[in-house]
């Protein structure tokens, strides 16, 4: 059962890679076996690779601006990613972005760059990867959608209604894939420390609200979501299509 769980010789690209959630990822992948590609934009990768090359595995920097991308230029980066790992397998839409202000107040400017980088970037790069992985006879994607893909949050509406796309193409790509060996799903982190969650934790009212109702009693380190995210690109989980699996120490069962 254990070669299950293996990645070994796989290739991967990990968008939003430099740090917190993509940074965990790229490196649990590279330590199940997979070279592993990632996407930087405002800070280098530097760190991330030194990790894959002490995991033995190859790893690879492309710089990109996933705010502005379009379909050609998801292809173009898609194309890169396969020439520096001679493959691609795994995709992992990992790179967001949030922006916190009251619904009256949401500007227009916050609102694009959020829909862009978290829902349109996930579909250009999924639809071209998913496009490679047909012509080669398989792959895996997964998606870091988030709790707010079933809630709808407090001064967030960009990023919830983001969130909530990203769970339903999520399960419109594996309805239409899975027969082709290409499994779709998702990750729904609960609340995790990363830069995305520090204004939350430095709100020691807001902070206490979210961990009295969170059962295990913690915030969740990027740590918890790289192990599932394996899981999900490893053929242990060839039967599952189309799942957004939360990992949010019970807060959805509360």
């Amino acid at each position: 059962m254990k070669g299950a769980f293996s990645l070994e010789g796989r290739k991967a690209l990990v968008t939003g890679g430099a740090a917190g959630l993509g940074q965990a990822i790229a490196v649990a992948l590279a330590e199940a076996g997979a070279d592993v590609a990632i996407t930087t934009h405002h800070r280098p990768g530097d760190e991330t690779l030194a990790a894959i090359s002490r995991a033995g595995r190859q790893g690879l920097q492309i710089a990109t601006n996933l705010t502005s991308i379009d379909a050609a230029g998801a292809q173009a980066l898609i194309d890169e990613a396969e020439g520096l790992l001679n493959g691609l397998d795994i995709l992992v839409n990992n790179a967001g972005i949030i922006r916190r202000a009251d619904a009256a107040e949401h500007g227009a400017a916050d609102w694009r760059a959020v829909l862009s980088t978290n829902l349109d970037a996930v579909w250009y790069l999924s639809q071209a990867a998913g496009r490679s992985m047909l012509a080669h006879g398989g792959g895996r994607i997964v998606n870091i959608a988030s709790l707010l893909s079933f809630q709808g949050g407090i001064r967030v509406p960009g990023y919830a209604a983001a969130k909530h796309g990203v769970a339903g193409l999520t399960k419109a790509l594996a309805n239409e894939w899975a027969p082709h060996g290409i499994a779709v799903n998702a990750i729904a982190p609960g609340y995790i420390e990363t830069s995305n969650t520090e204004a939350l934790r430095a709100d020691p009212d807001r902070s206490r609200q979210i961990l009295e109702r969170i059962p295990a009693g913690r915030w969740g380190g990027p740590e918890d979501i790289a192990a599932p995210a394996v899981f999900l690109a490893s053929p242990a989980a060839a039967y599952i299509h189309g799942h957004v699996l939360t990992v949010d120490g019970g807060w959805m069962a509360r």
